[in-house]
């Protein structure tokens, strides 16, 4: 990052959002300028030399030196923590002019914050950038270089979206526990991004041979798996898909099997969990937590039962002072805009419930409908439940359960083990009698606005039978 163009045209505040402040205060240029630094245990430090000119540890005190300055640049750690104090702001208010005049800048370098609205419109923020695939090259470089092993491109992608330290730290252990750069331990070093957030979660992807049916949306991801791939960076990669249907026909079981077509972690991210009680809290959270996934690249982020997230952004500014609709907002523009290699997959049981401006056309690449199974899909489903957990329901029992969904069969595989088979079945009573009106509903809506997740059934006539009666 060079600060230059800044610094000449008189900016007499910046503020450089970043995680790595040494790294920034090191490796920023500005050619011209006297360059210093200061924290509040060693005072103002000159950049280039390290040599300490002035033994000034009180922050206040670091605003009125630069005032004593001219054509200087103060780099200031952690003054995020002391930029409150109504002395701090009114100093601030008072040296703008005079650094404007005298060519200096304060450059507070730290994390994403929001500075106080008295003196937030002095600052210009601007983004450190993370290491890029070169610097990340040049580390491992360095370390191979002593014992003798290569650069491995596999694992300077895998780390992209790692610091400079997480990325010397995770290359040094993928040497000492594998003698060689190992994409699997830097993924698993990376993962440490997600759970240091506190705001996502890491579930264990499904292979996909234990979801049965729904055919068509496996396909569709595997055929959409080349995008991803080195050479095919001319493919449109598919960002977003939103998966729409009846309650336990596999939703999220199909989002836990896209991580395994894909070969990619899987993340959840749970709207509801994000919003907080303190004023601006919520809309913080959701911004961290898409600037994690940007960071952390390449992985599934499954959003389950997204009407729930988002309920009531039509009245958030009557119910919650707007803060549902300031989440929603920044989710879209995020959806929309992020150019990091992530795939949203989302789902949602009641399709009324979604804004319409998450429906329109180009918010996902594709809308599926996930309807109960068909005899085929049901026959893979007792298969997959009798050797899982050692169930015996004869594969004729599929006619049978005509109308039943996956989590249903589930629910009777497990019981049989205790109560039956039968007994078993006449004590399961399956969604397609108690909400069939719904359900026959939600069929008609996706016959001519969703894709088809499943199979179509098919009778000896080759005609599309229905299922529900």
């Amino acid at each position: 990052m060079n600060l230059n163009d800044y610094l000449k045209a008189g900016y007499p505040g910046l503020y450089i959002e970043t995680i790595e402040p040494i790294r920034a205060t090191e490796t920023i240029e500005a050619t011209g300028w006297q360059s210093y630094r200061w924290d509040c245990m060693r005072g103002i430090v000159e950049r280039q030399s390290g040599r300490i000119v002035e033994d000034v540890l009180d922050p206040l005190a670091a605003v009125k030196w630069l005032g004593t300055q001219n054509d200087t640049l103060l780099f200031v750690q952690n003054f995020h923590h002391f930029i409150t104090s109504v002395e701090i702001i009114q100093e601030i208010q008072n040296q703008i002019a005079i650094w404007k005049a005298s060519g200096c800048c304060l450059a507070m370098v730290g994390p994403s914050v929001a500075l106080p609205e008295e003196v937030a419109s002095f600052f210009t923020a601007l983004h450190f950038r993370l290491p890029s695939r070169e610097e990340l090259c040049r580390i491992q470089r360095e370390l191979g270089e002593s014992v003798g092993v290569d650069v491995a491109n596999d694992a300077v992608e895998a780390a992209l979206g790692l610091t400079e330290f997480e990325s010397e730290t995770a290359f040094a252990l993928s040497l000492v526990q594998k003698k060689r750069f190992c994409k699997e331990v830097i993924t698993e070093q990376k993962m440490q991004m997600i759970r240091r957030s506190g705001l996502m979660e890491f579930w264990p992807p499904v292979p996909v041979d234990q979801v049965g049916g729904l055919d068509h949306l496996k396909l569709y991801l595997g055929n959409r798996k080349k995008a991803f791939m080195p050479g095919n960076e001319h493919l449109p990669k598919p960002k977003a898909l939103l998966l729409v249907g009846i309650p336990g026909t596999g939703k999220s079981l199909s989002c836990k099997a896209a991580a395994s077509i894909l070969n990619w972690p899987l993340i959840r991210l749970d709207i509801s969990a994000l919003k907080g009680s303190l004023v601006g809290e919520s809309e913080r959270r959701i911004r961290q937590a898409t600037a994690t996934i940007d960071a952390f690249g390449k992985a599934v982020v499954w959003l389950d039962e997204i009407e729930k997230g988002f309920a009531g952004v039509k009245s958030s500014g009557k119910t919650d002072g707007g803060t549902t609709s300031a989440m929603f907002g920044h989710f879209l523009t995020w959806l929309q805009e992020t150019t990091s290699p992530v795939l949203v997959m989302a789902t949602a049981n009641n399709i009324q419930e979604l804004p319409p401006e998450f429906l329109r056309a180009g918010r996902f690449d594709a809308l599926f409908f996930v309807d109960v199974p068909t005899l085929r899909e049901r026959e893979q489903i007792i298969q997959i439940m009798n050797d899982r957990i050692d169930a015996n329901i004869p594969g004729s029992y599929a006619k049978r359960l005509n109308g039943w969904t996956g989590a249903e069969i589930e629910q009777l595989a497990k019981d049989s083990l205790f109560d039956g088979l039968q007994e078993a079945m006449n004590n399961i009573v399956p969604l397609s009698r108690t909400i069939k009106e719904e359900i026959n509903a939600l069929q008609q809506w996706s016959a001519s606005r969703a894709r088809r997740a499943n199979a179509i059934e098919e009778t000896s006539s080759n005609k599309p039978v229905r299922r529900i009666k």
